[in-house]
């Protein structure tokens, strides 16, 4: 039988010089399962020097996103496995990148601003350009304040300086002349920073109307300028999302590593000196790992490693081993199946080979056409595959898909079904039934379909074959699942559970035997003397079985609640286990019908179909498809969940009483 896999307990003592090595070691290779280790006072987590580490990596986080936003460039929102941790050359690309990224916006947020005001003054100075009054009286009219002299172009800089926002200072000429423009509000601003920079006015000539030809000719130079400025800026940055964004994306996966590096380390025992990591690592790895670690360390970790029977927290029951599968790709697929339920106690058995084979049958039997479960296998490819974002966050049902889409396509077959036609496949199941007929010596013509669902007065027998192969099915699985639990408490070494319980041995015993009779009885067979010491014998253990173990282990029988509470449990016992395996069984009528339903709701889709064909052909194709949509999504959701809850109750039911802790070690890249 399959139990999940063997784990040991790591303890490593490590040198502060080397834990992040080791950390980003056991980060790649999602190899260890950190116990809930707390920090003790004076731990290295808290030190200066570590606080100061984490916030200069997110110091570099922030910049490098704000720089991927100026970009456009797409970040990674998680840690990669194939990243590194940063070190000094990182660093200084990551300052000398932000400088020039930052910088590029700087310049293009200057320029912008630039041109928004040269824009204003434009739209001012044309409002008044035609305006037949003196230029000397338009600062008395407009709510624009305009001056034109001469200044030092040394000092041009040094103006603009000190006006910032507050003005704008156009050159008019290569020989000194300047327009400076101002808000009404800011004109005594103006007016006093240009005497400080030795600013001379211009006489404009006496009478001379409206604003001067050459002062709006400079503003749209000087606009088109910024134009062309802000131009080349974006090619830049256009040319600089191809050439940095792979480092940005690069870099900023490392710091994202160096912050889980750090969060870990924060959680961690050990001193100033050195750090203590203690966890669950699988039986088969700890060898390796620890040859890489000292390695990776030179011999500088001290590491040991216990049996989970070695741990007295373990045997006392205050802490779980975490459970770790190992399977193949199409079981593996159906691990998510299991934990949605729980995961199973270590040391008991892995019951995922189980679900992944009942599932993929019972779907199969309840949602059976060649054409739609074809859909589900493409599906299930498609989703398997990494070249779509929205698909890959459906990866882990791909192999489900592919799985419950062939066995979807057998059943399909068997029932002769293709996107609701039945008569496509008659001459294929035909052919091939006629081959074996050949073969094997049988004579008469070959049946349409395997499998006839469709109910009329020719296969009413054959009907109610099919609901006793799914109430066969049914058996089967409470078989196993109380088979499972027997074993699990047997591992568990808690006998009482696995002999005389209901969902023990004596329960099983009851089961088995209930449905030999009612073989026997089906059969032509009548109820004998002896089915009521095969009945009660069962019985009576699951009765007395609290009296029994204590007696079997030597131990003095106590009614702990008085015989009355003793007998009123037994009866409720009893009832309870006869009322549950009739339930648990006949549960699985539901599996047939589901496949019934499933047939006829494809014979109405066909039988429209082909009723209006002579009609319009289209509005033919369109009730074909848009029955055989409503089909693949509407039942097929509606039988996976029957198909869940078949498992979780009548299988999961028998042996999950308690769980256990998943193996969630700690890793970079989480799980998909």
């Amino acid at each position: 039988m399959i139990r999940p896999r063997k784990m040991k307990q790591i303890e490593m003592t490590v040198l502060t010089r080397d834990v992040d090595s080791v950390i980003e070691y056991l980060g790649r290779r999602a190899l260890m399962h950190f116990s809930g280790e707390t920090l003790t006072e004076g731990a290295p987590g808290e030190s200066a020097g570590s606080s100061g580490r984490v916030s200069r990596i997110r110091e570099n986080l922030d910049r490098l996103r704000s720089a991927a936003v100026y970009l456009g460039v797409e970040l990674p929102g998680g840690t990669g496995e194939d990243g590194e941790l940063p070190r000094e050359a990182e660093e200084r690309l990551t300052d000398t990148l932000i400088q020039t990224i930052l910088g590029l916006a700087a310049r293009e947020n200057e320029q912008t601003r630039e041109k928004k005001k040269l824009e204003e003054t434009l739209n001012e100075a044309q409002a008044f350009s035609r305006l037949d009054a003196p230029f000397s009286d338009l600062d008395q009219l407009s709510y624009l304040t305009l001056r034109v002299g001469r200044l030092d172009p040394r000092r041009r800089e040094e103006l603009q300086e000190n006006l910032a926002d507050r003005a704008v200072i156009i050159p008019l000429d290569d020989t000194g002349r300047i327009l400076a423009a101002a808000s009404r509000k800011g004109r005594f601003a103006l007016d006093s920073a240009l005497k400080k920079s030795a600013f001379a006015p211009i006489a404009i000539p006496e009478g001379y109307k409206g604003v001067p030809s050459d002062l709006l000719a400079s503003l749209h130079g000087r606009i088109v300028l910024a134009e062309k400025e802000l131009a080349g800026i974006a090619e830049k940055k256009t040319a600089f999302h191809r050439e940095y964004g792979p480092a940005l994306q690069k870099l900023t996966g490392a710091y994202l590593m160096a912050q889980a590096v750090e969060e870990l380390k924060r959680r961690l025992r050990g001193t100033r000196n050195v750090f203590v990591l203690r966890g669950w690592v699988p039986a088969d790895e700890v060898t390796a790992l620890v040859e890489e670690l000292q390695k990776r360390t030179e011999g500088r970790a001290a590491i040991r490693s216990y049996n989970p029977e070695e741990l007295e927290e373990v045997v006392e029951g205050r802490e779980k081993v975490p459970v770790s599968l190992k399977h193949g790709a199409f079981v593996k697929g159906f691990e998510p199946v299991v934990f949605s339920y729980g995961a199973p106690l270590y040391g008991t058995l892995d019951p995922t080979p189980f679900v992944a084979f009942f599932f993929t049958i019972l779907f199969g039997i309840m949602f059976g056409d060649m054409g739609q479960g074809l859909v589900l296998l493409l599906l299930g490819f498609a989703v398997g595959t990494k070249k779509s974002k929205f698909l890959e966050s459906f990866g882990k049902f791909a192999v489900p898909l592919k799985a419950v889409g062939i066995s979807s396509m057998v059943m399909g077959f068997c029932t002769g079904e293709f996107f609701t036609n039945e008569t496509i496949l008659v001459k294929p199941v035909q052919g091939i039934l006629g081959f074996f007929m050949k073969l094997f010596g049988i004579a008469g013509e070959p049946p349409e379909r395997i499998l006839h669902l469709m109910p009329d007065k020719n296969n009413v027998a054959k009907l109610f074959y099919f609901f006793g192969f799914t109430i066969a099915v049914g058996i089967i699985l409470n078989s196993i699942g109380l088979f499972v639990n027997i074993i699990n408490q047997c591992s568990l070494k808690k006998y009482e559970r696995a002999f005389f319980s209901k969902t023990g041995l004596a329960g099983l015993l009851f089961f088995w035997y209930a449905v030999f009779i009612a073989l026997r009885i089906i059969l032509g067979g009548a109820f004998r003397w002896y089915d009521y010491p095969g009945l009660l014998v069962p019985a009576g253990l699951i009765f007395f079985g609290p009296a029994l173990w204590r007696l079997f282990a030597l131990e003095r029988p106590v009614l702990e609640h008085g015989l009355v509470v003793f007998i009123m449990e037994g009866f409720v016992e009893i009832l309870e286990s006869v009322s549950t395996y009739i339930s648990n069984t006949v549960s699985f009528l539901r599996v047939g019908a589901f496949a019934l339903s499933h047939a006829v709701l494809s014979f109405i889709v066909f039988t429209l179909s082909g009723m209006v064909a002579n009609i319009s052909g289209a509005f033919s194709l369109i009730i074909i498809l848009f029955g055989n949509a409503v089909i693949i999504l509407l039942e097929g959701m509606i039988v996976a969940i029957q198909v869940m809850r078949l498992q979780y109750y009548e299988f999961f039911s028998k042996f999950f009483t308690e769980t256990g802790v998943e193996f969630t070690p700690f890793r970079f890249r989480k799980k998909v």
